[in-house]
């Protein structure tokens, strides 16, 4: 499927800024279940790509002078494979390496409790039966609700607030994977929607797991199926904080106020 991806961002501030630098995760990997046809990102100031520990397209911009807000416009074409939600388990990453629980994803005692809830049920019905049916119930004990949490908000909280987005279900999601010994990891990307079910929001964000045999299979919680043909890769990382499509700093600027328009479509 070739889907084709605009993708809008503007800071503007109530003050003027003397220098800001972004961290651009937004150029799709080059995985087995999807290919770039076309992809262009812009924004003011000089960009410089490079390629993180994790195998992730970034480019860093950095806009010198006074200015009042930064633009950060994407267009692209990508076509898109569907894998059954599993890729390759050979991408270059230690599987192990996913088993390191940080900030987002460090698990209190109610995260314990409910992937340790599943733990007989891995030895007897295997991996992948195993984390559809955690996928499921994390799917119904915390629901897709905006406004409840933030970017900052880890997967302990949405879990006791019972609320969250597709940030915190996928937070969430690997947490419970490290409870259990199975490695996991943070995908950020675009999902092209029809327009139903939960973390309908054309930016989205998911999980995977490593299962052994397989490889890395995909958990969206928040819709409660692997990924297909529809999902668009844009970065791995532990979490959050490794995989935001945007991240920055800037020198002075004020308060700060953030739009956003993405827009995902079929290409006939």
């Amino acid at each position: 499927m070739k889907l084709s991806i605009e993708h809008e961002t503007y800071y503007r501030f109530t003050l003027p800024a003397h220098h800001s630098t972004q961290y651009l995760r937004l150029t799709p990997r080059p995985d087995a279940c999807q290919s770039v046809l076309s992809w262009h990102v812009s924004t003011p100031g000089t960009m410089s790509p490079w390629i993180d520990g994790f195998n992730n397209i970034v480019h860093t911009s950095v806009q010198s002078g006074t200015h009042d807000e930064v633009p950060v416009v994407v267009r692209g074409v990508v076509d898109t494979a569907d894998t059954n939600g599993i890729l390759p388990a050979d991408d270059g990453l230690p599987p192990d390496m996913f088993l390191r629980e940080t900030h987002f994803t460090a698990a209190d005692g109610g995260i314990v409790d409910f992937g340790e809830s599943y733990r007989e049920r891995m030895l007897d019905e295997g991996g992948v039966a195993t984390l559809h049916a955690m996928m499921w119930g994390l799917h119904e004990t915390v629901a897709y609700h905006p406004g409840y949490t933030d970017a900052e908000s880890t997967a302990a909280e949405a879990l006791e607030h019972g609320h969250g987005v597709c940030q915190d279900h996928a937070h969430l999601f690997i947490a419970c994977c490290r409870v259990l010994g199975v490695p996991a990891r943070y995908v950020s990307g675009y999902l092209l929607s029809d327009g139903g079910g939960n973390g309908s929001v054309a930016s989205h964000a998911w999980a995977e797991a490593f299962v052994t045999g397989l490889g890395w299979v995909s958990f969206d919680t928040s819709n409660g199926i692997s990924a297909t043909d529809h999902y668009v890769r844009l970065a791995v990382a532990f979490d959050y904080a490794g995989a935001s499509p945007i991240r920055g700093v800037r020198k002075g600027g004020g308060i700060e106020e953030m739009t956003v328009r993405v827009h995902v479509t079929e290409d006939q």
